[in-house]
């Protein structure tokens, strides 16, 4: 590693001085007496789906807008913790007369009866209570990625999606558009095997780039807006004074509220590959490159290296993470012109740039080389000459009965099959937080898939949970 470590001693009494390394115990988790008040919600199939949005600025306003779109629901409460934001008007201007909240807890407490199912467009940290309220109460849940921002938080979402039996997806988008269907339709007719290591890359700027690695204590104290229920905004995670970097996107440079760039791009570049490899958690992480780490956000640049033993009759495979702008992985021979996605979901309108190497991932398996992107891109084989010879033997690809939004919906109602549900993308989201332990304690981990225990850093083991969830929040850690 380029950069000095921060030692394991020290970083456990700073961390846990901020509250962000004391272990949840275990005897707080699933231990069955949380609540649930209604069966799973039925939707006829000739009826639309009663929605409540739940963050509806930023991302949350793109993401409103294309479930409006589909025709399929009834907007029937709009809850943000900014109801006054300039970023939450233009939902509000789409949903006249629609209930309006600050907190979800007096949502669902008003008009659960009322809802069918919830979008969650919130900060990282804030995903784990919200669905959990939801699925307690029988409502079908729609949640950015990633799913949660620590491992059990994942685990716990997966035993609460299997217990109260409701329809779930976690939305990277691309795993209902032609990336999911051809990845797949190779997977089965054998033009994808033998896959032995994996390159993923996003080195395009991040918030934090710029920021000072040297800090030693959180931003100072700002006044909180009239207008935003910041004590509902933290949820469960530990008190911090307001400031404007934790708000509007800024969460996510912070490892106490999200998840980087790796929980950010890392479900959109790796869905195919993690679920059609059937890769499931990995024995280790290695972080072999970390610039500018810190105790507080993420570093400036990184690379992560995750192993993954054999499978079935599958060979291990290794899959190696690169974020950063200076840190490219070397590209295969025959790459060609990386291309980007124009499909790319915005934030506010805002598309990301084109850069010399664009988000995307390299395929290595024992006899081909794939090269493919990130979202809904599809693979190309490589170098061309390999891909005309293979062009007679590639099978034809299903085309996509409907989108994220709308595969949700038609779930709800019976019609199809969710694409992301929790049972499939936990694991993968699991998968991230454990890099994102590795990227903030600075250490290798080794991982007993088995028992779901990191067996080598007692530190990282106490990050699988996080730090203890403030009193009010508990319950939501209860089954």
């Amino acid at each position: 590693m380029s950069d000095k470590k921060i030692s394991r001693r020290s970083f456990l009494q700073t961390a846990a001085v901020a509250g962000s390394a004391a272990i949840l115990m275990p005897s707080l988790a699933a231990c069955g007496n949380g609540k649930r008040t209604a069966s799973p919600k039925v939707v006829g199939a000739n009826d639309k789906v009663n929605l409540a949005l739940i963050g509806i600025g930023n991302r949350g306003n793109e993401v409103s807008k294309q479930f409006i779109a589909t025709g399929l629901c009834n907007i029937v409460a709009l809850c943000d913790t900014d109801m006054g934001a300039k970023h939450t008007q233009e939902v509000i201007s789409l949903c006249p007369g629609v209930p309006q909240f600050r907190d979800f807890r007096e949502m669902f407490a008003k008009m659960s009866s009322k809802i069918d199912a919830v979008m969650v467009a919130t900060p990282d940290h804030s995903h784990f209570p919200i669905c959990m309220a939801a699925m307690r109460e029988g409502i079908h849940v729609y949640v950015e990625k990633p799913l949660a921002r620590t491992f059990y938080e994942c685990e716990l979402l997966m035993e609460a999606e299997k217990k109260y039996g409701v329809v779930t997806q976690m939305g990277n988008q691309g795993h209902s558009e032609a990336n999911y269907f051809q990845f797949k339709a190779w997977k089965e007719a054998g033009i994808i095997k033998d896959v032995t290591a994996v390159t993923a890359h996003m080195n395009n700027p991040r918030r934090w780039h710029g920021w000072d690695p040297k800090i030693s204590s959180y931003p100072a104290a700002e006044p909180v807006p009239s207008t935003l229920d910041w004590d509902t905004w933290l949820c469960g995670i530990q008190e911090h004074a307001y400031n404007h970097d934790y708000v509007n996107g800024q969460w996510r440079c912070w490892y106490d509220m999200g998840m980087g760039v790796l929980g950010d791009w890392g479900a959109h570049i790796l869905d195919t590959v993690h679920e059609f490899l059937e890769l499931g958690l990995p024995a280790e992480v290695d972080p072999l490159y970390l610039k500018g780490h810190n105790r507080f956000f993420y570093p400036m640049s990184s690379t992560l290296k995750f192993h993954f033993p054999e499978r079935k009759d599958m060979p291990a495979v290794d899959i190696t993470w690169y974020d950063g702008l200076d840190n490219v992985p070397k590209l295969p021979a025959g790459y060609g012109v990386s291309e980007l996605d124009p499909n790319i979901p915005t934030v506010a309108g805002g598309k990301i740039e084109s850069m010399k190497v664009n988000p995307g991932k390299e395929i290595y398996s024992k006899e081909l080389t794939f090269k493919g992107g990130t979202h809904g891109s599809t693979l190309s084989i490589i170098p061309e000459e390999k891909a005309k010879e293979m062009a007679g033997k590639l099978p034809e690809i299903p085309k996509s009965p409907s989108n994220h939004y709308a595969n949700f919906l038609l779930s709800v109602i019976g019609k199809e099959k969710p694409r992301s549900p929790f049972s499939v993308t936990g694991p993968l989201s699991q998968v991230f937080c454990l890099g994102v332990i590795s990227q903030w304690t600075g250490e290798r981990i080794v991982f007993d898939r088995e028992k779901k225990q990191i067996t080598n850093n007692p530190l990282a083991n106490q990050l699988l949970w996080g730090a203890i969830p403030r009193e009010a929040w508990r319950e939501y850690y209860k089954l």
